[in-house]
């Protein structure tokens, strides 16, 4: 059975699709992601994505967030890099995982 290409986009978008995502760091190297949460927040769609392998600059329980961004009329992810942003982000992740019931350590927020 042939695999039907789908781009990060997609696969995160897929609420079925568990795989890890890859993107492409600013060296065109590969880079795998583990998917997190999709957070939408006003008009945006966030995504956190945790590195698969160790990568400079980030801590072995650390994440990243992206933006679903429009440019030049495709899709695309970019990171984020505003703290105020991540932030906001992170705090309402936190809020779904309760809703959900899961529990949150308090360090975590």
């Amino acid at each position: 059975m042939a695999e039907d290409f789908l781009s990060p986009i997609d696969m995160l978008l897929d609420e079925n699709n568990t795989d890890n995502i890859k993107l492409y760091n600013e060296d065109n190297q590969e880079v795998e992601f583990e998917q997190i949460a999709l957070v939408p927040i006003e008009e945006k769609t966030y995504a956190i994505l945790k590195p698969v392998k160790q990568m400079d600059g980030i801590a072995d329980d650390e994440a990243l967030v992206f933006v679903i961004d429009e440019i030049d009329d495709e899709d695309c992810l970019v990171i984020v890099d505003e703290d105020p942003i991540i932030d906001k982000v992170f705090e309402e992740y936190y809020k779904m995982l309760k809703e959900e019931g899961v529990e949150v350590e308090e360090d975590a927020e």
